[in-house]
């Protein structure tokens, strides 16, 4: 079948993510149906299906569709206090192992072939052990969400198995690009402002990729034989200290960095004082990711460099704030 001739699913595709996969099957012609709540915004051209939850999801909602790409999740950080640990788990599995099952489930039934799950480097871990991840590496994941998407990866491999439904599962490191949140926004909205950042003496490597790579990845495992039963990592296929990411983005923002040189030691010190011990250890370790299998297997090449895909958001940033 040619390309003008599929129509892909997209669980979320109003989020960061969705939208970006979207835009590129728009671009090549495909069509998009996008599985979303009530009210959500999807991109323009997008065939929205209302969709109540995961578990929910009937045969239907995936009619006429070859393929599916399940990026729906939960995503957000719970109150994860001792006392509610349990409940924070099975909230995550909730949604991230048990809908995603159920959403595979109703697309076979509707005669989906390829389904296509967006996992995260959390199923691995939140440093590395010394080298970049590989897809062979043991899953040890540091928290309930990387726990969900760990246990999501081997279920619904297994449920492949079982069913002859072809199973890809794209794990991403950190996303940026256009419309980013969360850590990433508030890095570009300190150095925009001339804030002071405490990473100078920062030398840790952290893998990115950019959204319109992982979008041009994800859909290469949509659509390329060869990713059947595969598990792929993406990046951009350079990993910046945190140090560099920053003087990188001071040049794309047209505002230098200002970096201070605080010792990595020191910042732990403080972390542990404030409670922000998760996210220093973030800042402070490395978390490099070995994407060549994907470059290999699929023969995929991103679309964009690092500096490329720091442009755009640079760019994406400074509009925003006019």
């Amino acid at each position: 079948m040619s390309e003008t001739g599929r129509r892909i699913a997209i669980t979320g595709a109003n989020g960061f993510v969705g939208r970006a996969v979207s835009r590129a099957l728009l671009t090549r012609g495909i069509a998009v149906t996008g599985l979303v709540r009530r009210d959500a915004q999807c991109e323009p051209g997008v065939d929205a299906r209302a969709i109540n939850s995961l578990d929910a999801l009937a045969p239907d909602a995936f009619a006429g569709c070859d393929a599916a790409i399940h990026l729906a999740a939960r995503v957000h950080v719970m109150a994860d206090a001792k006392s509610q640990a349990r409940a924070v788990l099975d909230a995550y599995r909730a949604t991230n192992v048990d809908g995603t099952l159920a959403a595979a489930d109703a697309a076979r039934r509707a005669g989906v072939t390829r389904f296509v799950l967006m996992s995260s480097i959390k199923a691995l871990g939140e440093r590395d052990p010394g080298r970049p991840f590989t897809e062979d590496d043991e899953r040890d994941p540091p928290d309930a969400y990387g726990v969900s998407k760990a246990e999501a990866e081997v279920k619904l491999l297994e449920f492949g198995s079982r069913t002859g439904l072809e199973i890809a599962v794209v794990r991403p490191p950190l996303v940026y690009g256009p419309g980013v949140r969360a850590n990433f926004l508030a890095m570009m909205r300190a150095i925009a402002r001339g804030l002071p950042l405490p990473l100078g003496a920062i030398d840790a490597r952290r893998s990115l990729v950019s959204v319109d790579n992982l979008a041009s990845a994800t859909i290469e495992c949509a659509l390329n034989p060869v990713a059947a039963g595969r598990l792929f990592h993406v990046t951009d296929g350079y990993d910046p200290g945190v140090a560099e990411l920053a003087r990188k983005l001071g040049e794309h923002l047209g505002k230098p960095a200002r970096l201070v040189p605080v010792p990595a030691g020191l910042l732990r010190g403080i972390a542990s004082l404030t409670g922000k011990t998760a996210q220093i250890d973030r800042l402070t370790g490395s978390l490099r990711v070995d994407s060549q299998r994907i470059r290999d297997a699929l023969g995929w090449q991103a679309p964009q460099s690092l500096d490329e895909g720091l442009a755009a958001t640079a760019a994406w940033f400074r509009n925003s704030q006019s």
